[in-house]
């Protein structure tokens, strides 16, 4: 039986290639995930291995920075050969137009000399005095400065400084460094511009003969338990543990995506196998009717899975190799925090894995076709032709698919009805894939009606192939269901997302629209100080001076007391909707609560809650009005008056200023002059609506590309098994394609016939992957908590549908084009 086994495996190494195709690609894409994953934790390592050798001990502070004195202690103590304060806060480096660089100030470093320096040069060199200073890559390039330039940077008391650019560095692996970019001075420089009241780390290096372990030993006698202290190893332990935090989210969700691919993957191989049972009937039989047992039939097929999982696995892991470092190099051209220069890791865990789950997945998929083999009767090996199989719709099928149907609706209901937020979004998905399950089991019986829709059109247009086609795409409505399922996995999971995202944007665009209807928003750069960051109070005054400003308005806020209050702009500038009440009557002693504010509270309009003061002491403020959360202009918990807020916390400038033009059709001129008059106030950022619209549009579109390139492989493996489907149907049927040719019909006309065929196929599958991908797009939407606008982007819904028979018909091309050219005679004969 072996070698049986292995000479059928020989002689339809063709019909197995789509099958192998299918696994090496859900493989490929595994295995890519962690060859991805193990090469920047790799370069992770290797970055952090590198900065150990230089630090023997490393001191950071559990709450605030490490005073000057404690860096004086530290270098004197035994076994010390050298001790480096670092300094991080802000600098905010001005760009060429003079305007503070990005939303988040820059981060202000000390960069320090010597064998404790663990900074890495791009070019240039270190700064040698006050005068000089050293720029991150990433910023120098997107702010178009160079070594040699003169760079502005804003000191704590926003006074504009200027260095000489000596160096370019590069950030590395800091997450922090990486997204506000960094700005490096000379230590004593350093404390000088952010103002900082000491170091976030010390470092030590150790003298000749003093191991890290005593070094650590003695800092702890010298300092006690007031501060964290590592050696270099462990400082580089926990940098790599903290990058992992990001890589372990990473992986969950390529993985889910692989998971995806592989589920397609083994209804391409059980559908294959199925196929193939059905075609070697009379070989099976003949080998029972030799001496061949039940058993032993059962164990060549899986035999035969299990060589071409193992041979596709293996190919797999090939695949992944490739797809790691594509993947990588795309990172390094978008500038990814990671260490993309490392070398390519392949780990026995990667190898292991693949091979495992590939050869899993292929063998249980086998697993029934091989049941079914066993069942061949030996007085088959006699008949002339083997009967082709007929489906009926047993009473346990329709039992199984009504409960999968009705308890994935159920657990839908529950979820939007019952649950929300989290909990009700991972509810409804798992009664998405039970529903999807059930489908999956009354897809046999669904396939004769969807066919016949599907094909209602072909049928009428192109006579007696688009006649056949239908048929034959409605004659064995299991094997059909069984190949279209792989694609509706696909379209169902793209149509989800696209619903989604097309739902909130316009929800977005609408709060837009209804809660922002001013034309630009001011608000000061981020991470200068703790909390809201907070523009000069004489910003608004100066814009009311334009005369190209129609309206000005400004929110003040204050955190305070573990709570955040704030005034009401103008009612032109920001309407949020109002929940119970009326903001009308907003006024002294009053107070609008947050609808999540109220509900924790327990209050309600007409109530009264207390408020702590800085200059009021303790107020009771009575309820008047409960704002939605969940506006673009989140709604804050606690909403006052401005004469109250300045009565309750003193004047402090506000947190945002709204600027609407006077004449709409100047809005360019009221730009510009609203750009003028913000010159003196660098750290201000100035947006437009329309600037705020397109940043959520290119996030949406951002998600969007993401999600349909990680979902192109499953749709790939899916055409697969159509094409696999589709090529040992035609063998299957060859006797039957020359017979008509032998009445008439045309080459041209069989390969329509087939085309049509696939294009029914591809169609039945998308209209199923339509119809729960938006069904279940509503279902999620209603999960969340804030109301949101359902829309079906009918557009992309259509291009799905047209791209899926498209995409069928591309399938059939070469199992049509080969039983096309197959000669009429030869294939009469040799049936």
């Amino acid at each position: 039986m072996l070698r049986t086994t292995l000479a059928g495996l020989v002689a339809h190494r063709l019909r197995l290639l789509l099958t192998s195709l299918a696994i090496t690609l859900g493989v490929g894409f595994i295995a890519g995930t962690f060859v991805l994953t193990d090469t920047i934790e790799q370069g992770f390592r290797q970055l952090f291995t590198a900065d150990a050798d230089k630090v023997a001990v490393a001191v950071t502070p559990k709450d605030e920075n490490i005073p000057e004195e404690v860096l004086a202690k530290l270098k004197t103590l035994p076994g010390v050969a050298a001790a480096q304060g670092l300094v991080r806060g802000t600098a905010p480096l001005l760009d060429r137009s003079g305007r503070a660089a990005g939303s988040t100030a820059t981060s202000g470093v000390s960069v320090v000399a010597g064998p404790l320096d663990r900074t890495n040069y791009v070019s240039g060199h270190a700064p040698a005095g006050p005068g000089e200073a050293v720029l991150d890559e990433n910023t120098a390039r997107t702010r178009q400065f160079e070594v040699g330039d003169t760079i502005t940077v804003l000191d704590l008391a926003e006074k504009r400084r200027q260095f000489s650019l000596v160096g370019i560095i590069d950030v590395g692996v800091d997450q922090s460094l990486a997204f506000t970019g960094a700005v490096g001075f000379d230590t004593a420089t350093a404390l000088e511009m952010t103002g900082a009241k000491g170091y976030h780390e010390v470092d030590l290096a150790a003298a000749a003969g003093v191991s890290p372990e005593a070094l650590k030993k003695a800092v702890s006698e010298a300092l006690g338990q007031t501060y964290t202290i590592r050696t270099g190893e462990e400082l580089a332990q926990r940098l790599a543990a903290e990058s992992n935090l990001e890589l372990d989210y990473l992986v969950l969700v390529l993985l889910l995506f692989g998971c995806v691919a592989m589920f397609v993957a083994a209804l391409v191989i059980y559908n294959t196998f199925n196929i193939l049972v059905a075609q070697r009937t009379r070989e099976m039989a003949l080998l029972r009717c030799i001496g061949a047992t039940r058993g032993q039939v059962f164990r060549s097929i899986l035999l035969e899975s299990a060589i071409v999982g193992l041979i596709s696995s293996a190919l797999g892991l090939l695949v992944g190799l490739g797809l790691g470092a594509l993947a990588l190099d795309v990172m390094g051209r978008f500038d990814a925090p990671v260490p993309t220069g490392a070398s390519i890791a392949l780990t026995p865990r990667t190898i292991v894995l693949g091979l495992v789950v590939g050869l899993l997945v292929t063998v249980v998929a086998a697993v029934l076709p091989a049941r079914g083999a066993t069942r061949v009767a030996p007085i088959a090996a006699l008949r002339s032709q083997v009967e082709e199989q007929t489906f009926r719709a047993g009473l346990v099928r329709s039992i199984i698919a009504g409960l999968l149907l009705a308890g994935g609706l159920g657990l839908t209901a529950v979820a939007i009805w019952v649950l929300d937020g989290d909990a009700g979004l991972l509810t409804a998905m798992g009664g998405g894939a039970v529903f999807f399950l059930g489908v999956i089991v009354i897809g046999p019986i669904l396939m004769s009606p969807l066919s016949a829709f599907a094909g209602w059109v072909p049928r009428k247009v192109f006579g007696v192939p688009g006649r056949l086609a239908v048929d034959n795409s409605r004659r064995n409505p299991k094997r059909a269901a069984t190949t279209t399922v792989a694609l509706t996995i696909g379209v169902t999971l793209m149509t989800l997302i696209s619903v989604i995202t097309a739902s909130t944007r316009e929800t977005v665009v609408g709060s837009l629209d209804e809660q922002f209807p001013v034309d630009f928003m001011i608000t000061a750069q981020y991470g200068r100080e703790d909390g809201t960051p907070l523009l000069p109070s004489e910003v608004p005054a100066t814009l009311r001076a334009l005369p190209e400003a129609g309206l000005v308005a400004e929110l003040r806020r204050i955190d305070h007391g573990g709570v955040t209050v704030g005034t009401l702009p103008d009612g032109a500038a920001f309407r949020p909707e109002v929940r119970s009440g009326s903001l009308a009557a907003l006024g002294p002693g009053t107070v609008a609560l947050s609808e999540n504010q109220a509900k924790d509270l327990g209050v309600r309009v007409g109530g009264t809650v207390p408020l702590d003061t800085t200059e009021a002491g303790k107020v009771d403020l009575k309820v008047v009005a409960v704002i939605a959360d969940g506006s673009f202009n989140q709604a804050l918990p606690y909403t006052v008056t401005l004469a109250d807020f300045e009565k309750y916390y003193g004047k402090v400038g506000p947190a945002r200023v709204y600027v609407k033009a006077k004449d709409p059709a100047a809005a360019d001129a009221a730009r510009r002059a609203v750009e003028s008059a913000l010159v003196a106030y660098p750290t201000a950022q100035l947006s437009s609506a329309a600037e705020v619209r397109g940043e959520f549009d290119e996030a949406f579109d951002m998600m969007f590309t993401i999600f349909a390139a990680l979902l192109g492989l499953a749709i790939l493996i899916s055409l697969l098994g159509i094409a696999n489907t589709l090529s040992l149907s035609v063998h299957e049927r060859t006797r039957e394609s020359a017979l008509l040719r032998a009445l008439g019909l045309t080459r041209p006309q069989l390969r329509g016939m087939l085309s049509i065929e696939a294009l029914v196929l591809g169609l039945v599958g998308a209209m199923v992957g339509v119809v729960i991908g938006v069904a279940f797009g509503w279902a999620a939407l209603q999960t969340i908590p804030n109301e949101t606008v359902f829309v079906v982007p009918a557009g992309q819904v259509l291009l799905y549908l047209v791209l899926s028979a498209l995409a069928g018909v591309l399938a059939a091309v070469l199992p049509a084009r080969r039983a096309a050219n197959a000669s009429i005679v030869g294939s009469l004969a040799s049936s």
